[in-house]
């Protein structure tokens, strides 16, 4: 976070103009400046915070978008800003470099950078849950005509694992562990945001992706009404199972209903994680509490920008779905409205 000053420069120019105040317009004058740089003073404190999103094809970058002009509106002298990123990974990392205050990131990956293992190995992150938001559920995605029908026909086609720094790229790696799949030498690996792997798709230079999410994601909704293509969900939830007896639970079996996407007629057994908003520790408890407080007052204006905050409810806040501890700031929050966590 940093405090921004306004770039008002012309003040000590006129100032010098009016020299001691014997020039007959300086008590005028000097009374406009002292008005006019007190009207500003507030500006001078306020603070500037980064809301790290993902790719402008998910649902991470819209929900980001529509968190920072909220928290912009309704916490004095706050700028929120929201830019894109790869995802949760690249969100954590950016958080750790001191270059994020804010991010979206799937339980997971967000748990991996609290204890330093696997992708963040020697780079552990005092990262906190703000809250905790809605369930992230895993796409496997194609068309008819690959002759992909089930996860074993993965192996030896054009497959994209979600882009560099995802946690998409970390739970599919899993996904595929679970059914025996090896990405590095079973499939032809690519590694595309959800855009990419739709326009590859469209281009026939490749036949699957994985990409975990919100329901509807605008990239496979984009995919579903594309003409002369029939979008494919393949079932994965009997992966669940293993992936919760290595990696701990964080996984659960779910369902993207049918019809969730165009062109999508049955119902798509899936794993899902939830996706969480962190902050570093060394956020102040206030400024924690009024984002978790004005995010719950405001949901309605979030649900707007995409359905799924509708799933931003009290009920969810628990230790299990947030995996990493809840800043003190959020918990005071939650406990003025009777919700117990810790």
């Amino acid at each position: 976070m940093t405090d921004s000053a306004p770039g008002l420069l012309h003040w000590p120019r006129l100032l010098r103009m009016l020299g001691d105040g014997e020039h007959p317009a300086a008590p005028w004058l000097a009374l406009a400046a002292g008005l006019t740089l007190a009207s500003i003073a507030p500006a001078q404190n306020k603070t500037n915070i980064f809301v790290a999103t993902g790719p402008t094809a998910g649902v991470y970058y819209p929900l980001g978008g529509g968190l920072a002009d909220v928290l912009t509106k309704h916490i004095p002298n706050l700028n929120a800003t929201a830019g894109t990123t790869d995802g949760s990974m690249a969100n954590l990392l950016l958080m750790g470099q001191g270059k994020a205050d804010v991010g979206f990131t799937m339980a997971d990956a967000g748990w991996d950078a609290f204890k330093g293992q696997g992708k963040f190995e020697g780079k552990q992150l005092n990262v906190r849950a703000l809250m905790v938001l809605y369930p992230n559920r895993m796409h496997v995605v194609t068309v008819d005509g690959t002759g992909i029908t089930k996860m074993s026909d993965l192996k030896g086609k054009r497959v994209s694992t979600g882009a560099p720094n995802s946690a998409t790229q970390i739970m599919a790696y899993r996904v595929l562990e679970a059914y025996g799949i090896d990405p590095e030498k079973d499939i032809i690996r690519e590694r595309l945001d959800p855009g990419k792997s739709v326009d590859a798709i469209k281009d026939k230079k490749l036949d699957a992706f994985f990409w975990v999410g919100g329901v509807p994601t605008p990239a496979v909704t984009d995919l579903g009404a594309t003409p002369g293509l029939k979008l494919r969900l393949i079932d994965h939830a009997d992966a669940v199972e293993a992936m919760v007896k290595k990696y701990g639970p964080l996984y659960v079996k779910d369902a993207i209903p049918a019809r969730a996407y165009p062109g999508q007629d049955s119902v798509n057994n899936i794993a899902t994680v939830w996706n969480v908003l962190v902050a570093d520790s060394k956020m102040s408890d206030q400024l924690a509490y009024d984002i978790v407080k004005t995010v719950f007052e405001r949901k309605e204006d979030l649900v707007r920008v995409h359905a799924e905050a509708r799933n931003f409810e009290y009920k969810y806040q628990t230790p299990g779905a947030a995996v990493v501890p809840f800043h003190p700031g959020a918990l005071k929050y939650f406990a003025e409205k009777g919700i117990k966590i810790n």
